[in-house]
């Protein structure tokens, strides 16, 4: 954990002391930012910097557009979607959110983001108005990217659409932003403007298709090691 137990410093320090002299690190988050994969090789690099014989370190790059990803993310949702008692007239695939100035001085996450939406709208054969695009999590005076997720459910609701899902791709796991804020907070949203049914679709987690992603990137990263 980046900010929590086991930290990133007792696990290194761990395997080097079972022997490994390479290790790979895999930040779990499958579009690159500068606020969430840079920091785990912060840390890392941190705790590097402590020891006096340091292991060979690798850094798996980000998956935004990997087709073990996509297939992995599309059909978890056609699974989670044929669970429903309803058909979503629209779904929106909300990532996190960062301010937006952080896209002007560089950070690709905007774009990874975008490509990941467009590459599980492609392959799940709808339009863009069946399938969209969201930021969530925002906080402070900062503008951060946009369409925001809790403005866009809202407005749904007050347009008519009464049935609604949301899928979290930027997240491998469920979490507070995903458990709380989405299935939470943004189902009383919608509810509360008018909406009838809402979904929040689960993370990969620990699912075949979440493992699958996993270890594809760990065994591509791998080569020429292993």
């Amino acid at each position: 954990m980046r900010y929590g137990n086991p930290s990133i410093a007792s696990r290194i320090e761990a395997l080097q002391a079972q022997g490994c002299d390479r290790i790979l690190l895999v930040p779990l988050y499958p579009q690159y930012a500068a606020a969430t994969s840079a920091t785990v090789c912060d840390k890392a690099f941190d705790a590097l910097k402590t020891m006096r014989w340091q292991p060979a370190l690798r850094v798996a790059p980000a998956w935004a557009d990997d087709p073990v990803y996509i297939e992995a993310l599309t059909t978890s949702l056609r699974g989670e979607l044929a669970k429903l008692d309803f058909e979503p007239e629209v779904i929106l695939a909300s990532f996190h959110g960062v301010p937006q100035s952080y896209l002007a001085k560089g950070d690709p996450y905007h774009c990874e983001c975008q490509k990941t939406a467009r590459l599980m709208r492609e392959a799940l054969g709808l339009d863009e108005e069946r399938f969209r695009i969201t930021f969530q999590s925002r906080f402070g005076p900062e503008e951060w990217l946009q369409p925001y997720t809790d403005k866009t459910v809202e407005a749904l609701a007050k347009q008519g659409v009464k049935r609604l899902a949301i899928c979290m791709p930027g997240f491998t796991a469920d979490c507070l932003e995903t458990l709380e804020e989405i299935a939470g907070e943004n189902a009383e949203i919608f509810h509360h403007n008018g909406g009838e049914k809402f979904a929040a679709i689960p993370c990969l987690n620990d699912s075949v298709e979440g493992m699958r992603v996993i270890e594809h990137v760990a065994r591509r990263e791998l080569m020429g090691w292993v």
